[in-house]
């Protein structure tokens, strides 16, 4: 995968949320700025550590770059496409893969200068989305969260529409790898508001961050659909990615796999969009739009919590919030974060 040259001069976005050393590490990694299906030969916007992007297809590539014509200054997100290059609403600009100046309409002859050119970003089309990594670190480069079951061909492979949440991502993630809760915000969906019992559970640390095998009774059929096997003991495996993807795989009886995927994207300090990639090995043939509509209803029902919480952020210093036994995965994910070098944002 090729870096583009000027990939490491990136700085700070104006108006940024984030405090800027943090805003420096965590624009290492890499997290999805779109669905692939969503990106077509129209530009599409998006935003990511504060930094306005645009997402467009030439041929065979998807191009992220700063949503910016260098000329005056417009967002290229206003302008048109037709899958090959980008044009720019104000003077018609054409833009093509690698974030090339191909065109300038009114100058057809011209040299086109390097300076024309768009400042691009890299790019990995993986799990039915678009990532993008804003200053990729070439000593040490981020890898791309791993998906169990995605390229098992017995699995049925879905990618949710993103999901946008009023809140920082990291509390986002930590509810998503939260195993107390169950019983007391998803019971509309899944859960049992009578067991509530958190059995004891260790976490792992990895290379990437953390691992943990959760045992339960507590089942995972949506609400409304008989428990064939009451006494099933559940086994859902987390992964964690830092800083803000984590994967989910719930262990069904007779060797049934739901394979999860919670890739949060910092849009600000204050909003995240969610891309959920899910894989299954049951109901194969299940319409997409039922899985799209159940966990919608399971997102919502997490959505109404972190939006509420204070504070906003996620406090890494362990004398802010008090913990018990129950939170070791959310133990974990805030040590983790605290060894990426992330600091005052995480702690005021």
């Amino acid at each position: 995968m090729a870096v583009p040259a000027d990939a490491m001069t990136v700085t700070r976005p104006r108006d940024c949320t984030f405090d800027a050393d943090d805003w420096l590490v965590l624009a290492r990694f890499w997290y999805p700025v779109a669905r692939s299906e969503d990106v077509g030969p129209a530009p599409a916007a998006a935003r990511l550590l504060d930094v306005p992007l645009v997402v467009y297809r030439a041929g065979d590539e998807v191009v992220v770059a700063d949503d910016l014509c260098p000329h005056r200054g417009v967002p290229l997100s206003m302008g048109t496409g037709d899958g090959s290059v980008l044009a720019c609403a104000y003077h018609g600009l054409r833009f093509g893969a690698g974030g090339a100046c191909v065109a300038i309409p009114a100058q057809p002859d011209a040299r086109i200068s390097a300076r024309m050119h768009l400042r691009t970003y890299p790019v990995q089309e993986r799990y039915g989305l678009v990532w993008a990594c804003l200053r990729p670190d070439p000593a040490a480069p981020a890898a791309l969260p791993a998906h169990p079951g995605w390229d098992d061909p017995d699995f049925q492979r879905v990618t949710c529409p993103p999901f946008d949440v009023a809140a920082f991502a990291g509390r986002q993630v930590e509810g998503f790898l939260d195993v107390a809760h169950f019983a007391f915000v998803h019971t509309a969906t899944f859960a049992n508001p009578d067991d509530t019992v958190v059995p004891d559970y260790t976490t792992v640390t990895t290379d990437y961050g953390f691992a943990a095998d959760y045992w339960s009774t507590v089942a995972n059929y949506p609400a409304g659909v008989p428990n064939p096997r009451p006494d099933f003991r559940w086994l859902r495996h987390f992964e964690a990615y830092l800083p803000f993807t984590a994967t989910l795989t719930v262990h069904f009886p007779d060797e049934g796999r739901l394979c999860i995927m919670n890739a949060a994207a910092p849009v600000s300090a204050r909003q995240t969009r969610m891309f959920a990639p899910i894989a299954k090995n049951f109901a194969t043939d299940q319409p997409a739009q039922e899985v799209y509509d159940f966990n919608l209803r399971v997102f919502e029902e997490d959505r109404a919590i972190v939006e509420a919480q204070k504070p906003e952020n996620l406090p890494l210093d362990p004398r802010i919030e008090v913990n018990i036994a129950a939170d070791r995965s959310s133990v974990a994910y805030r040590r983790g974060l605290r060894s990426l070098g992330l600091s005052h944002f995480f702690t005021a």
